[in-house]
C-alpha cells in the first residue's frame, strides 16, 4: 500500500473534512458508520497510507483533522476503551504486519469494533520480558514435519488490560528454547474468542478487576497471523513498547490537564487545607508537570519527524512519578475527606478514569503507574543506556541457552 502521491497539506485535509462532512451529517448518521466512512475517506490516522486509513499526509496534521471533526461534534473511536489497540498494536501491525493483515486488523481496531490487548508479562517475566515461557510450537502438518501453517501455544500471561473486552491480542511467545532469551522469540496477533483462551479477573487495590491474567492451552494461531520473521519477536516487541512509553507519558495535554489540573483545582477550592508546605511541594510538582507536558509536546513533534526511540521511557517514567506525587498531595489537602472511596463493589471497567473518581481512587490507581508498562527500574536502565550511554549492567545470562537459564 503506497502514499498519496499529491502532497496533502493543511488546507487540502481541511477541504477533504469540509467535503466528508457536508455528505456525512454526524448528528443524522449513525455513529459506526460515521467512523468508517471516515476511515475510508483517509481521514482516521492522515498519516497512514491510502487505504489503511490515511491519506499519507505529514502526521503533525493528525491533530488538525481531530480539531476539525469535534468542532463540528463528530463522534469519537472511545480511545481509552481502545488504548492498547490504538496505541500500541496499530502502530506495530502497520511497521511489521502483511498487507492482508492490515487490511483485516486495522478498520475495525480504529472505528472500535474490536478492542485490543497485550499478552506480554508473565508472572516469571515482567520485568525481565525476555525470560517469557509461554511456548508457540509448529503444529504438525500431514507428514508429521511441523509445517502444517499454523503454532500451538500454551502458557500464562499476567496483567493484561482489557483481556475481558478484547476481540484480539498482540502476543510474544518463545519458539526457539535453544537460543539465549532475547533471542528465540516470534509475535503473533491472537484471536481472543479461539478455543484455550481462559481469561480471568485479577481484582486490585481499587477494588476494580481492570488486570487480568489469560491462561493459553492449545491455542492455535495460523502462520499468517504472525508480525516479523519467525525468532524476531523481540525486535518487533520494541515497537510495541517505545509506542506504549509514549502512549502512556507523551499525550496531548493542556496546561494544568490531567492530575496537575485537579490538584491544582482543589488547592484554589480549599484555602483550609493550605500550608507553606503543601504550597511549595504544590509549586514545585506545578512546575515540574509543565515541564513534563513540554517535554511531550517535543517528543510527539520527534515522532511526527520520523519516530522515537528510548526518549520514551523518560516521558513515562516521569508520568508515573509526578502522579503518584501529585494524587498523594491531593488526599493530604483534603484530610479525612480525601480517605473517602465511593464503591469498593468488584467491577470490571472499560477504561482507567483518574480525573473523572474521586481522590481515593486516584491515590491508589496512582500505585501501578509505576509498574504498568515498563518499571520504573527498568526505564531507568533503558534511560541510562539507550539515552545517555552509561555502561551496561553486566548481564551474565545474555548469551546462555533459554532452556538452560535456571528457574
Amino acid at each position: 500500500m503506497t502514499s498519496n502521491p499529491t502532497a496533502v497539506d493543511a488546507g487540502e485535509l481541511r477541504r477533504r473534512v469540509a467535503e466528508f462532512l457536508a455528505g456525512h451529517d454526524p448528528a443524522g448518521t449513525d455513529r459506526l458508520e460515521f467512523l468508517r466512512a471516515r476511515f475510508d475517506a483517509g481521514l482516521a490516522w492522515v498519516h497512514y497510507p491510502v487505504g489503511l486509513g490515511g491519506l499519507g499526509a505529514p502526521r503533525t496534521l493528525q491533530p488538525l483533522v481531530d480539531a476539525e471533526f469535534a468542532a463540528a461534534g463528530a463522534p469519537d473511536n472511545d480511545p481509552r476503551r481502545n488504548g492498547i489497540g490504538l496505541g500500541m498494536a496499530a502502530p506495530t501491525i502497520l511497521a511489521h504486519g502483511s498487507e492482508e493483515l492490515k487490511q483485516r486488523l486495522l478498520r475495525p481496531l480504529w472505528t472500535g469494533e474490536e478492542v485490543w490487548c497485550q499478552l506480554f508479562s508473565e508472572p516469571g517475566a515482567g520485568s525481565d520480558l525476555a525470560a517469557l515461557a509461554t511456548r508457540a510450537v509448529p503444529e504438525k502438518g500431514p507428514d508429521g514435519d511441523g509445517t502444517g501453517g499454523t503454532w500451538v501455544v500454551d502458557g500464562q500471561k499476567v496483567w493484561t488490560s482489557s483481556a475481558h473486552l478484547a476481540r484480539w491480542a498482540i502476543l510474544i511467545a518463545r519458539t526457539d528454547p535453544d537460543l539465549p532469551k532475547h533471542r528465540g522469540i516470534t509475535y503473533f496477533v491472537c484471536d481472543m474468542t479461539d478455543p484455550g483462551v481462559e481469561v480471568r479477573p485479577l481484582r486490585q487495590i481499587t477494588g476494580e478487576a481492570e488486570f487480568n491474567e489469560v491462561f493459553l492451552t492449545g491455542v492455535r494461531i495460523p502462520d499468517s497471523h504472525r508480525l516479523g520473521a519467525v525468532g524476531e519477536g523481540w525486535r518487533v516487541a520494541q515497537t510495541t513498547l517505545m509506542n506504549e512509553r509514549v502512549a502512556i507519558g507523551g499525550g496531548p495535554a493542556p496546561r494544568e490537564g490531567g492530575m496537575a489540573g485537579v490538584v491544582a483545582d482543589a488547592w484554589r477550592g480549599r484555602p483550609e487545607g493550605r500550608t507553606p508546605e503543601l504550597h511549595a511541594r504544590l509549586m514545585r510538582l506545578w512546575v515540574e508537570a509543565e515541564a513534563q507536558r513540554l517535554a511531550a509536546e517535543r517528543l510527539r513533534q520527534q515522532l511526527a519527524a520520523g519516530g522515537v526511540g528510548s526518549e520514551g521511557a523518560g516521558m513515562k517514567l516521569g508520568f508515573a512519578r509526578l502522579s503518584q506525587a501529585l494524587s498523594g498531595l491531593e488526599v493530604e489537602l483534603l484530610g479525612a475527606e480525601g480517605l473517602e472511596y465511593d464503591d469498593w463493589t468488584m467491577r470490571r471497567p472499560d477504561h482507567v478514569d483518574f480525573t473523572g473518581r474521586e481522590a481515593g481512587y486516584r491515590y491508589l490507581r496512582a500505585k501501578g503507574n509505576s509498574i504498568e508498562g515498563g518499571t520504573s527500574e527498568i526505564l531507568r536502565n533503558i534511560i541510562a543506556e539507550r539515552v545517555l550511554g552509561l555502561p551496561a549492567e553486566p548481564r551474565s545470562d545474555k548469551d546462555v541457552p533459554w532452556k538452560d537459564l535456571p528457574r
